[in-house]
């Protein structure tokens, strides 16, 4: 017996195949803190060299320390016509410190928007922040600097972990159950207005129903191919009763019925249910069959699903097959069989591919 392989989903509510819904949110805990650097004399400073800096005294923002760099005259030589400040995590580190920050003069606190930096990862001696903070000719001719000093405000927020809490829900929207009323419906036979002959077992509809998932039962019912008997009975020719029950199955749920099948029994039912949604145009159900029936593919059927493949455009089937035929043994092997001669007379293009894939 062939085994089939499930593929991992999310958690359903009642097997309906609705997802069950809850939200949950990612919460930064940080601490906040700032520390005012007063630059006493500034006019001394100036004789430092471009990428000589003066530092603050140490201070501690979430159980961190850190100290603030002033280069009088820019980090660098680029950089030689601008004051340059940063921000350094002082301490050995043993893993990533994040924080943002931002420096203002302090006489622009409460004032305007503020514009922090990105979230930064620092560790032990790594510094970030701004080497053109403001041009020398800008400062010296601004009301910051006051009697030859100047103060800059560094505000920090140190995030000390991340934690995940659920959000709450007032309302609690259950999932969608209109399948089942449909179903009901198609059960009940409430309304139907038409009447199936297939095989000689009768099944009543709905033609609205049925027109707004098939384009093709649309224009029989609705269109230039409008059924003209009297008693609303539609004869379905080529087609098994079990095979149309379960379309319509498909049609009222968007499911296939649960059965108790082999998986012969359920390779030959994808078969023949392929070949019915394809004409009835029920794209969906078409693709469905095709992934079973992919599951289905060995050397006894590979033949014949190849063939449904390439009459019914299957693209993703027909790879699935000549994939499974790309082994030497098996495509012997198969060649052997009568579903083989049958393929070879039916689509003979088939054979050309196959044998354009043996000779690459």
């Amino acid at each position: 017996m062939k085994r089939r392989l499930g593929s991992p989903m999310a958690p359903t509510a009642g097997g309906s195949g609705e997802l069950l819904r809850s939200a949950s949110s990612i919460v930064a805990e940080t601490s906040r803190g700032y520390h005012i650097l007063k630059i006493d004399g500034y006019s001394l400073t100036k004789g430092a060299a471009t990428g000589d800096f003066l530092k603050s005294h140490p201070f501690t923002v979430g159980g961190h320390r850190w100290i603030i760099r002033y280069y009088p005259n820019g980090q660098k030589s680029e950089h030689a016509d601008f004051i340059s400040i940063f921000l350094r995590l002082d301490e050995p580190a043993a893993s990533l410190v994040q924080a943002k920050f931002q420096f203002r003069f302090v006489e622009n606190v409460g004032e305007g928007p503020v514009t922090w930096s990105r979230l930064t990862s620092f560790t032990s001696g790594v510094m970030s922040g701004y080497p053109e903070f403001i041009k020398i000719k800008d400062l010296e001719e601004s009301k910051h600097l006051r009697d030859d000093s100047f103060s800059i405000r560094c505000d920090l927020v140190v995030v000390n972990e991340f934690r995940s809490m659920e959000l709450p829900s007032f309302v609690s929207v259950p999932p969608s159950d209109l399948h089942q009323h449909l179903g009901g419906l198609l059960l009940t036979e409430k309304g139907a207005d038409v009447v199936f002959d297939v095989g000689g077992q009768t099944f009543a509809a709905h033609r609205c129903v049925l027109a707004a998932r098939s384009p093709v039962f649309s224009a029989e019912f609705f269109g230039t191919m409008k059924e003209s008997d009297p008693a609303g009975v539609v004869h379905v020719q080529d087609m098994e009763a079990q095979v149309f029950k379960a379309l319509l199955h498909f049609v009222y749920t968007d499911s296939l019925p649960k059965t108790e099948e082999t998986d012969e029994e359920d390779g030959v039912m994808s078969q023949h249910l392929l070949v019915a949604a394809d004409r009835y145009n029920l794209e969906r159900l078409k693709l469905i069959c095709q992934e079973k029936l992919c599951e289905y593919i060995d050397v006894g059927t590979v033949a014949t699903i190849l063939t449904l493949a390439e009459q019914h455009h299957c693209h993703g089937l027909k790879k699935a097959c000549f994939n499974f035929l790309s082994s030497p043994a098996n495509l012997r092997t198969v060649m052997a069989t009568e579903g083989f001669k049958h393929l070879s007379t039916t689509c003979p293009a088939i054979t050309e591919e196959l044998i354009a894939m043996l000779l690459n």
